[in-house]
């Protein structure tokens, strides 16, 4: 498993890939032999090549259409700080050339206050989530230890053998071929190698501290089910969807140990 924590960033400005491409591929010089193609798609420009899409008739629907997705795709983490009216407003006037509202200074300024408040916003949501994730994870892993065959280490991790195998155990240095699938307590999956069809491979003593104790307790062959919690996995900074002090659910089957230089 190769999970690693990833940065966060606030949107504040509209990044419209597809129109970067566009931009991109209009704004390249045509070489000689492309004139053909150049002469072709000059050609094509002149009608309108729009597929059937109930709702969107023409080229210049579907393609409003695909980049306000764009739009609100970027502004999605700010969504509640918007008034669509006045948004309408800008884009219609600063399209058509109007004198802004605003001028450069005063939407710097405006932009600064807004990256801050969001930035605010941000890290005390994800204290309130550490602090909600860190005690639903105490509780539950005082229950689950409770229960039949779940064994708890001193580190605090717990497993479960779900098939013994016969094979040797892995050292923390050793690399490993196995499939897995992660989750959180909610049931929802974040990451499966069986959903990408085919096994992961990894050296233990580049994972997270659990996995590393917890795969070397495996024979190869076996089947476990992990109970990680949070100072065991990716803490207070979570990593991806998963959130602060996550206490994270893992059915591990270790294939193999993989010698130097395997394929």
């Amino acid at each position: 498993m190769s999970m690693k924590p990833r940065l966060r960033h606030t949107a504040l400005a509209l990044t419209v890939a597809s129109l970067a491409v566009l931009a991109a591929a209009c704004n390249k010089p045509a070489d000689k032999a492309d004139a053909t193609t150049a002469e072709t798609a000059k050609d094509a420009a002149k009608t309108d090549g729009a597929k059937a899409i109930p709702g969107l008739a023409t080229e210049k629907e579907q393609v409003s259409y695909m980049i306000g997705m764009d739009m609100a795709r970027s502004l999605e983490q700010v969504k509640d700080e918007i008034d669509l009216d006045t948004l309408h407003k800008a884009l219609k006037s600063s399209l058509a050339g109007e004198k802004p509202l605003l001028d450069e200074k005063q939407a710097g300024e405006i932009r600064e206050a807004f990256a801050q408040k969001v930035q605010a916003q941000q890290i005390a949501k994800m204290m309130a989530d550490a602090k909600k994730n860190l005690e639903e994870g105490q509780k539950f892993l005082a229950e689950n230890g409770k229960k039949p065959g779940v064994v708890t280490t001193a580190s605090g991790l717990q497993y479960q053998v779900l098939t013994e195998g016969k094979g040797a155990k892995p050292k923390v240095t050793d690399a490993v071929s196995a499939h897995y699938k992660g989750a959180l307590l909610d049931g929802k999956t974040f990451d499966s190698s069986y959903d990408r069809g085919q096994p992961a491979t990894f050296v233990l003593n580049q994972l997270v501290p659990g996995w590393q104790e917890g795969i070397a307790l495996m024979p190869a062959g076996s089947k476990y089910r992990f109970w990680i919690p949070a100072n065991l996995a990716y803490g207070e900074k979570g990593a991806g969807p998963i959130g602060p002090n996550s206490t994270l659910v893992f059915e591990v089957e270790l294939l193999d140990i993989v010698k130097p230089g395997a394929k």
